[in-house]
């Protein structure tokens, strides 16, 4: 298992910018895809953006492409997502995650193949 803290939520208005940061510890990080989700108030948690072990391979949410950028600094341990543009329905706790197993060859978005998260920060996006 590692652990994940994330950090850097907060409240912003509309068309401002956040960085999120997800610290891990406790096992080999980069040898894992990380992902963000988010869950806003009465809905479901979902997909925001994902990174591959290597940082070679990132995929994005729909909702978030061309706003939102995931990176990570294995020596840091750390995977961060720079929200930019944000629009009130940004509005969630934002989890950040790691896979089950090291060394995937494909992205996942699907919860089930996460095995660490974190516990939340939250952002509020005022309009």
């Amino acid at each position: 298992q590692v652990q994940l803290v994330e950090s850097g939520g907060g409240l912003v208005q509309a068309g401002g910018s956040l960085r999120l940061s997800c610290a891990a510890s406790g096992r080999t990080f980069g040898d894992y895809d990380m992902d963000w989700f988010r869950q806003a108030p009465g809905k479901e948690r979902e997909f925001v953006a994902a990174i591959s072990w290597s940082g070679s391979r990132t995929a994005y949410a729909d909702s978030v492409k061309g706003r939102f950028g995931i990176s990570r600094d294995n020596a840091k341990n750390t995977v961060y997502l720079q929200m930019n543009s944000l629009k009130p329905e940004d509005t969630a706790v934002y989890y950040c995650a790691a896979t089950k197993y090291p060394f995937r060859a494909a992205i996942t978005t699907t919860e089930s193949d996460f095995g660490s998260w974190g516990q939340g920060t939250q952002v509020t996006v005022s309009s």
